[in-house]
């Protein structure tokens, strides 16, 4: 069993931010940073023990701000060379980010520069949220500045630092209630020529979505105007949860309407599985009607709860275009694996297919414990 992610922060990575420390400031008092950093470390999660570590590092470093950052970005390694597949080595540079978030608020730029230096290392999306919301204007505009950078990893930072609903940190409250700042930095982005900016673009905007769907399918229309593929790609991308939850106006933008004349069978569909199997289904989809219509087909398994509750997950399955009388046929892997984010219980799954938004039943799986 592969260890938990919180173990990457141990012992030995503390010799090593203590020795990094050290380089860069000789009178780094190094023991006595190592004994308060390891004491109680092993007693949190991945975030508390971070949050641990920058607490250790502020009370080892110079009393003054803008020394003690000064220090901090003069003790950073290599840039990094790819955009992804680092793995977790880069997650060396958490508690830096939360000491800049946490304690550098009244240093503007003194924390940009730290920012713009970490950004390229690891990501500076948590620690900038603190100075978009303590420093709104100031923030967006160096924010935009940095949009037209040639480092990769700074212009994702733009992107990513104003997801309004980013995975693991605060949510920005006031760009959720009113996203004009963050929109007029994303169509800065749009046609960015890395696809590691432009999905963060699109991830974006689906969590904007999420608060103002109106908003979402207003821009994607006017961003599908005659859009290159790779903006084509990124408006689907940001649609994805829309098209999911079925809403009309997002599937509009793709040229898929209500579905009319549209019937599916499963072809391979298990009556039983168990939890920690996979499940593999298959079905067909026809278009009974006397037009051509394009399709967002979906799958959603309707899971159950502790609770004994059961509801929908939507799998993405493919979008399609059927003539009047064609059928295809499609299918879905279904894992019943036991994940951290997700639980799996036994009883009845019910199976449906999504088209369009619409929701066609395909049958029942019993799931066993």
């Amino acid at each position: 069993m592969a260890e938990p992610l919180k173990t990457f922060f141990n012992a030995r990575l503390v010799e090593r931010l203590a020795a990094a420390l050290h380089a860069a400031l000789p009178s780094f008092p190094r023991a006595a940073f190592v004994r308060e950093a390891t004491t109680g470390l092993e007693g949190h999660e991945l975030l508390g023990r971070a949050r641990h570590l920058s607490g250790a590092m502020q009370r080892a470093l110079p009393r003054d701000y803008p020394s003690a950052v000064d220090v901090l970005v003069r003790s950073l390694g290599p840039e990094l060379e790819r955009t992804e597949g680092s793995g977790m080595e880069v997650f060396f540079y958490l508690p830096h980010v939360l000491f800049v978030a946490e304690h550098g608020l009244e240093h503007f730029e003194e924390s940009m520069r730290a920012q713009y230096a970490l950004t390229r290392r690891f990501t500076a999306e948590f620690s900038i949220r603190a100075y978009l919301e303590r420093h709104p204007e100031q923030t967006l505009a160096r924010l935009r500045e940095w949009a037209a950078d040639e480092n990769v990893h700074v212009r994702r930072l733009v992107s990513e630092g104003t997801r309004p609903r980013l995975p693991w940190a605060p949510r920005l409250r006031a760009f959720q209630k009113d996203p004009r700042p963050v929109l007029a930095l994303l169509e800065l982005l749009k046609d960015d020529p890395e696809l590691y900016v432009r999905r963060s673009v699109a991830n974006n905007l689906n969590d904007i979505g999420k608060d103002h769907p109106d908003v979402l399918v207003r821009v994607a229309k006017a961003w599908m105007k005659d859009a290159p593929p790779e903006r084509e790609w990124l408006v689907r991308h940001a649609l994805r949860s829309a098209i999911k939850r079925g809403e009309p106006a997002a599937l509009e933008v793709l040229g898929a309407h209500k579905p009319s004349g549209i019937e599916v069978r499963a072809t391979a569909l298990p009556k039983r599985a168990s939890v920690g199997g996979t499940v593999d289904v298959r079905f067909e989809v026809a278009n009974r009607s006397r037009k051509s219509q394009a399709l967002v087909v979906d799958l959603a398994v309707y899971f159950q709860k502790a609770s004994g509750e059961a509801r929908p997950k939507v799998f993405k399955v493919r979008a399609l275009t059927l003539e009047p009388g064609q059928v295809e046929e499609v299918g879905k892997r279904v894992s019943f694996r036991q994940l951290t984010t997700r639980k799996h219980y036994p009883g009845p799954h019910r199976f449906e297919a999504f088209v369009n938004g619409q929701g066609l039943p395909l049958g029942t799986v019993d799931v066993t414990g």
